[in-house]
């Protein structure tokens, strides 16, 4: 089980511009550490893209020691090509947490958006909306990149703070009890 205190780094992948956001969870309360973007446009080639986001990245992962990564994992659109880049930048991505030695976790788009707002079809700003709301912080949403990547940290918070969504799949509470009844209160 995770330590009561510990902080999770989200990321939502991309070659022109990353987007990061840092949750501090403490005795199941959350509070914004930090969130913001890697813009990557100055540099021209996509190596040097790839190369920079692993670089920036273990520097944030060094400054505020995350135990988990949630990274968004990129969905298939209608350009092939697109898609191969943010999964670059994503692999790119959890290759620097792995040599910092965190946790990595991986949800879709519209696991994210389901688990912040309640709908899997929710539009970006919603999601920032809601996560102002919930985090109790006003933030700039010139990026939506950086809220997205928040709302994968706090999709990891969400899923594992709640023993009906862990690693292990129930069916209600009467499946729960029945695999864990130690935790019934008697």
């Amino acid at each position: 089980m995770m330590a009561e205190k510990y902080k999770i780094l989200g990321v939502d992948p991309g070659t022109n511009i990353l987007g990061y956001g840092l949750i501090e969870v403490d005795n199941k309360k959350t509070k914004l550490i930090t969130m913001g973007v890697i813009k990557l446009t100055k540099f021209e080639s996509h190596q040097l893209k790839l190369k920079e986001i692993y670089l920036q990245l273990q520097e944030i992962i060094e400054t505020y020691l995350p135990k988990v990564l949630a990274v968004e994992s990129p969905f298939f659109g209608k350009n092939v090509q697109s898609m191969l880049k943010l999964g670059r930048a994503q692999g790119v991505s959890m290759a620097a947490a792995i040599t910092m030695g965190l946790e990595i976790h991986e949800y879709t788009p519209k696991e994210i958006k389901k688990s912040i707002t309640g709908n899997g079809n929710a539009s970006k700003e919603q999601v920032s909306a809601m996560l102002s709301s919930i985090l109790n912080t006003k933030f700039d949403t010139k990026y939506l990149d950086s809220s997205d990547a928040l709302g994968a940290a706090y999709t990891y918070f969400n899923k594992s703070s709640n023993p009906l969504k862990g690693n292990k799949s129930y069916s209600g509470w009467d499946s729960f009890i029945k695999a864990n009844p130690k935790k019934l209160a008697k």
